[in-house]
């Protein structure tokens, strides 16, 4: 037992790096099965790592060093924060296209300019007010909580589903704010502490100024020079995911050496920059960066978790639950209401917003960082000991507020959309790649049982047959941007890939299976299905495959010509599937079940059906005439 403890003391590091990715999948994996905002699960298995072991005494232990573990994790722990947050914010970056701000563009530039000034000052006062902080330091926990950040808002964006415009505005709102908060806070410490004898608005001016020239030319011109060495074939493939991410990492650097985190402007610039050039397609560095940001912010809010003390957040006591209580009921609704007024959002979507502001990793990695600032300004005898009492104060706050804020928004955000009707948190729509005349049949069929369908087609006379039939149709092809990235989606969940070409369904499931998920993305069975890999559609290039092994789109159209009909039946205790089975034979084949809380379920070769008394199915049967029996089958 002696010898199994000392070995793991003396490769204590090398465990902790191997487990905390471990953790940090495992819970968000969990969190995804339980439907719970993750980044909660993460803070709480950070807090209970860091009951038994902190980073930095790591850190300490593995250099050697008589330094304190606070001074270590400033040099070896923080510098690794802010290469991580500078990959995730230049992920969310590369999510940020310009068309998505129709209609809330206007909304989104004044909560990132006005809304952040008002929350910066409404904060400022909550934290003198509730918590008795010195004013200098209440104005820089307010620039600190600015912020909200993509590491948080995008995962509770997945969690609420809101309709596209206000997952639009969040989400270019949480990464936007992210470099302005952070220069809010460096401007606040630079007047207020470090130089606030030669302090002046000019010299403000100026460093606002060389923060954005600085972030703003070397993030454009750095992602013109990815883009053409993309374009030119500078750059093999397999090395694509890895330049990009070299070169973000390298230009945040190069930045801030310049200047003082205009870092993190230069990585959100480069970012939307590439999102929204029409050089060269990117599409698979971003599924690069998005498995990256995944584990990164996985891994940084177990790091940070475990180096905050619940002591100290405990003896914040009924100050920092008013405080938190403030920022959620009073900052960000006032916040809000200032920052839209005469904007083209609606009641409804200004009510959300004022009710989503979850705090991310970089309100905890600045305030980690802030507080050493301020930690060795006090210990230079700058400051009396109850200055750094409150100093030391600030990472407890930030971890409350982050801790509290994803708690209560991760609960109730969703509720409230719903109740707004501004999210549909399962969509049971379905988006179907046809629009022939047996297509429109199957749709007119699930769209009369009460569910959403969309038909896209590139032929003009089918698609504008579909909107006569009462059927919502967009004449345009399946791959297009305009589909995948314009088109109003709320309510629509799955992809049908239906058409003619196989090679097209395949494509399709391909390109919606990110917007989707995998899990919601099919296809008819291809056409040679089962003759052999030299004719077969490799298995990694398709989606599902629906309803029957021998239903391709060939079978389809012949069901059809032969007069077979799509039918909507209930099915009860009287009436059983069995019975349904004996009436119509092994002919009939069964396309979706509806249960009885109202959820369409879509057959494939892997899930057949398998309804129940209650339930009701949409099959393809062949002609009948109408029973005499009493049945509850319905012919529409």
């Amino acid at each position: 037992m002696g010898h199994f403890l000392e070995h793991l003391r003396e490769h204590a590091f090398f465990y902790y790096l191997a487990g905390v990715p471990l953790l940090g999948i495992a819970a968000q994996w969990l969190a995804w099965r339980l439907r719970l905002p993750s980044i909660l699960l993460l803070l709480g298995i950070g807090v209970a790592v860091g009951s038994f072991v902190s980073p930095d005494e790591l850190l300490a232990h593995l250099a050697d060093v008589d330094a304190s573990t606070s001074a270590v994790g400033s040099r070896v722990l923080f510098p690794i924060v802010s290469l991580s947050v500078a990959v995730i914010l230049f992920e969310g970056g590369l999510t940020l296209r310009f068309h998505e701000l129709k209609g809330a563009g206007s909304g989104v530039l004044r909560l990132v300019t006005i809304g952040a000034l008002a929350s910066w000052a409404l904060t400022t006062f909550a934290a003198v007010i509730l918590l008795h902080l010195d004013l200098r330091i209440a104005a820089l926990v307010g620039a600190i909580l600015v912020v909200t950040g993509p590491t948080v808002v995008a995962p509770m964006l997945r969690q609420i589903q809101p309709t596209r415009r206000v997952a639009s505005a969040v989400k270019w709102e949480g990464i936007v704010i992210d470099p302005i908060g952070a220069i809010l806070a460096v401007l606040v410490f630079e007047f207020v502490f470090a130089h606030a004898e030669h302090a002046t608005l000019a010299s403000i001016a100026t460093m606002l100024f060389k923060t954005a020239a600085i972030g703003g030319v070397i993030g454009l011109a750095t992602a013109a020079l990815l883009a053409q060495s993309v374009k030119r074939y500078w750059v093999p493939d397999f090395l694509h995911g890895v330049v990009f991410l070299t070169v973000a990492m390298g230009v945040f650097a190069l930045s801030n050496f310049l200047q003082e985190e205009s870092g993190l402007v230069t990585v959100t610039v480069l970012g939307i920059a590439l999102a929204n050039q029409k050089t060269a397609s990117i599409h698979h560095v971003l599924e690069f960066k998005e498995h990256l940001s995944v584990l990164l912010i996985a891994c940084l809010f177990i790091v940070l978790g475990s180096r905050v003390n619940p002591r100290d957040v405990w003896n914040l006591g009924f100050g920092g639950l008013a405080f938190l209580a403030a920022m959620i009921l009073v900052v960000r609704p006032v916040s809000v209401l200032l920052a839209t007024i005469r904007s083209t959002l609606t009641l409804q979507e200004r009510i959300f917003l004022g009710f989503l502001a979850p705090r991310g990793i970089v309100a905890a990695a600045v305030s980690s960082v802030f507080s050493l600032k301020l930690a060795a300004w006090s210990g230079a005898g700058l400051a009396n000991e109850e200055f750094a009492r409150q100093a030391d104060a600030i990472v407890p706050i930030t971890f409350l507020v982050i801790a509290g804020t994803v708690f209560v928004y991760g609960l109730f955000a969703a509720p409230l959309a719903r109740r707004l009707k501004l999210s549909e948190p399962n969509p049971q729509g379905i988006l179907l790649a046809s629009a022939k005349p047996e297509i429109r049949a199957i749709a007119e069929r699930v769209q009369a049982a009460g569910f959403s369908v969309l038909l896209v087609d590139t032929n003009f006379a089918d698609v504008a047959a579909a909107k006569m039939a009462g059927l919502r149709a967009e004449c345009a092809s399946i791959l297009s941007e305009h589909v995948c990235k314009e088109l109003d989606l709320g309510g629509i969940g799955r992809l049908l890939a239906m058409t003619a070409n196989d090679e097209v369904n395949s494509l399709a499931v391909r390109e919606f299976s990110h917007l989707f998920g995998r899990a919601n993305v099919y296809q008819l069975t291809p056409r040679g299905e089962g003759s052999g890999k030299r004719t077969s559609i490799s298995e990694h290039l398709r989606g599902r495959l629906l309803f029957h092994s021998e239903l391709n789109h060939d079978a389809l159209i012949g069901c059809f010509a032969r007069g077979m009909q799509v039918k909507a039946t209930t099915l009860t205790d009287e009436y059983t599937y069995e019975d349904f089975r004996l009436r119509y034979g092994d002919s009939a084949i069964v396309l979706f079940v509806i249960d009885e809380a109202k959820k369409l379920a879509i057959c494939t070769l892997e899930k057949p059906a398998a309804p129940k008394a209650g339930q009701s199915i949409i099959a393809l049967v062949e002609p009948r005439t109408h029973a005499a029996d009493g049945t509850s089958e319905e012919h529409k």
